[in-house]
């Protein structure tokens, strides 16, 4: 698991001396990953508060994250290897231990950095400065333990059986692991399952109302050595996977936001024009609002509704730091009738980013892989098919809607839209030589556009274009 393992020159970051406190970066790590498995809180939100609130500099900060987001990404392959030197259930371990022994495990198992002496000898000084003084006798039996037999605890091969394969090595829930191999069969299952769990890049998309593509491009890669354009966004540049570009002065000016390629593409799809009127009925936290907003012009106008007043107010933020005038912003919830909010205005274009179970962007959300459960895409199938119905009764006769999720299961994707179609006869699929060039080639024979993170390097996205027709 852990090959050429080291001990490396000098200190890296999080490490200490011998005999001090444990560092702070991994009892800030360990702090964020014990409120997302006791109380399902979500890791990115929760990282991000508490780094704002601590004094680490960058490299801790890099340390901290990689810790957080490692941990949850490998803990179906950590519990296989800790059930093998533990002589009781992981599962019935107080919370906090059990914690410290994933976080200790990652180290000792991913990390070819950290030395396995200060992967112990810090979850030790953890766990009890965590206040769990008594179990520091066996955090320090069971980690010594691994450090030891971990290379030699091999889980079961694809081989011999896909599923428990997909569980305890390559790190899904039971259910996710089950459900793909059933949709993609074993191998190509193992291979979305190993995407999944792929540090993700980092994309951005060009404000065009304030940059040229090319001019952009230019200027990050004196920052951003790796900078290349989108294989497929017009408007999108890979920065690589490493870094910060909300701290770029770029991005402070405003000439670009963070979004993956998937995600622009939706708004290709929906291919808002200069001076439309458009919707966007789950909005929040921006991304698509504002790119829809730089294509339509200073002519143009997009009401961006989201059921949270808070999440709309990270929209607001995005208007404001992109120079966009044409966005207002509104709060319902779209499950209800829409025709308070738009003041019985019809729209020329409509899109639904309905919430869903987020399958497609295990590798940017870790903890969705032991958050969600098995019954949420039924739950969700008819929240998405609610919103989808109230959004296409303000849009225009001629007008285009568009519906996405990123997840990568038919049950909130092509079974959502085939229901809508069922239901009302005032709506068609758009043909497929009709679709902007831009996407055309990510389309299949059912007229549906789907990315994949083993197949594109982008999130997992779904997405369908219709027409109103009566």
């Amino acid at each position: 698991m852990r090959p050429n393992r080291g001990r490396p020159r000098g200190r890296r970051a999080g490490e200490r001396r011998r005999g001090s406190a444990p560092t702070r970066t991994r009892l800030l790590a360990l702090r964020v990953l014990e409120r997302v498995t006791r109380a399902g809180a979500y890791a990115d939100l929760l990282l991000n508060a508490s780094l704002g609130r601590s004094a680490l500099n960058a490299p801790d900060r890099a340390f901290a994250t990689d810790l957080v987001y490692g941990t949850l990404r490998w803990r179906g392959r950590i519990d296989f290897a800790l059930a093998h030197v533990l002589d009781r259930d992981l599962e019935k371990l107080e919370p906090l231990v059990a914690t410290v022994l994933r976080l200790g495990a990652y180290q000792l198992l991913f990390s070819k950095r950290i030395p396995a002496t200060a992967a112990v000898d810090e979850s030790v000084r953890c766990v009890r400065a965590a206040g769990a003084e008594r179990a520091t006798g066996l955090v320090n039996a069971v980690l010594r333990r691994l450090a030891a037999e971990g290379e030699a605890i091999s889980p079961p091969t694809l081989e011999e059986d896909p599923v428990q394969h997909l569980i305890h090595a390559l790190s899904l829930s039971p259910w996710i692991a089950k459900r793909f191999v059933e949709l993609y069969g074993p191998t190509e299952a193992a291979s979305l399952a190993r995407a999944s769990n792929d540090i993700p890049p980092i994309t951005v998309r060009v404000n065009r109302r304030r940059v040229d593509v090319m001019d952009l491009l230019t200027d990050l890669r004196t920052r951003f050595p790796e900078a290349a354009r989108c294989r497929f966004a017009r408007d999108g540049i890979v920065l690589g996977r490493r870094g910060n570009p909300a701290l770029d002065p770029a991005f402070l000016a405003g000439r670009f936001t963070v979004q993956d390629e998937a995600s622009q593409l939706v708004v290709a799809l929906l291919d808002p024009q200069p001076g439309e009127r458009v919707l966007d009925a789950c909005a929040a936290p921006g991304g698509k609002a504002t790119a829809i907003a730089e294509r339509v012009g200073s002519g143009g106008h997009v009401l961006a509704v989201d059921r949270h007043a808070g999440r709309l107010d990270l929209v607001r933020r995005s208007v404001r730091r992109l120079g966009l005038e044409t966005v207002r912003c509104a709060e319902a919830d779209a499950t209800h009738p829409l025709s308070e909010v738009t003041a019985r205005t019809t729209f020329d274009r409509v899109l639904v980013d309905a919430p869903c179970s987020g399958l497609g962007t295990l590798r940017r959300n870790p903890d969705a892989r032991w958050r969600v459960e098995s019954t949420d895409p039924a739950r969700l199938a008819a929240i998405q098919l609610a919103i989808l119905k109230n959004a296409a009764t303000v849009l225009r006769p001629g007008g285009v809607l568009v519906y996405s999720t990123c997840t990568l299961l038919p049950e909130e994707n092509q079974e959502v839209v085939q229901a809508f179609l069922r239901d009302s006869g005032s709506f068609a699929p758009t043909s497929r030589d009709q679709l902007p060039l831009e996407i055309r080639s990510l389309v299949g024979d059912d007229g549906f556009l789907q990315c994949a993170p083993h197949l594109h390097d982008t999130d997992g996205f779904f997405a369908a274009r219709l027409e109103r027709v009566s």
